[in-house]
């Protein structure tokens, strides 16, 4: 009876030990894979905070007020003129002044060494032709305001009442 009763008992500890150990290879397996993933989600976040700063260096870089100003030249637009700012009262103070073109700026000195000077880089600044025109004094001759410049938009007559401001 000792036999017969030690089997059991040595089969129970033989399946208890096989199951332990393939328990422990599943989960040492699923740590793993685990692992594989966390490696694979830090690269793709390394690259995507590469990218984003990237980018963030490209709207910093657009953001510039001289980058602004160049688009803005390149699309046609001049400075304002002063502005004129309306009362609580109602009452409008300053005079408005139609905004003038600028004249292009300067191109740089020659070198000294007599070299031929070589073309601005393909992203610098080129004025297009509506913004090479000389400013308009303020007042003809007459006192009467100026002819407008070819496609310039002419300021709205004054009535002297305030305009309202759609925008606040």
């Amino acid at each position: 009876m000792s036999k017969a009763g030690r089997t059991p008992f040595v089969l129970l500890v033989v399946v208890l030990l096989a199951g332990g150990l393939i328990s422990l290879l599943l989960l040492n397996s699923a740590l793993n894979q685990g692992s594989f993933q966390l490696s694979k989600l830090k690269k793709e976040t390394t690259s995507l905070t590469d990218e984003q700063q990237a980018l963030q260096r490209d709207v910093d870089a657009q953001s510039a007020p001289d980058a602004l100003e160049r688009r803005a030249r390149e699309l046609g637009l001049v400075p304002g003129g002063s502005p004129v700012f309306l009362g609580p009262d109602g009452k409008v103070s300053g005079t408005p002044t139609a905004a003038e073109v600028p004249p292009p700026p300067s191109p740089p000195p020659a070198a000294a060494s007599g070299a031929p000077q070589s073309a601005p880089p393909s992203g610098a600044p080129s004025a297009p032709p509506s913004t090479q025109q000389s400013a308009a004094p303020a007042a003809g001759p007459s006192g009467a305001p100026p002819a407008a410049a070819p496609g310039a938009v002419p300021p709205p007559p004054s009535t002297g009442k305030p305009t309202p401001n759609p925008g606040r």
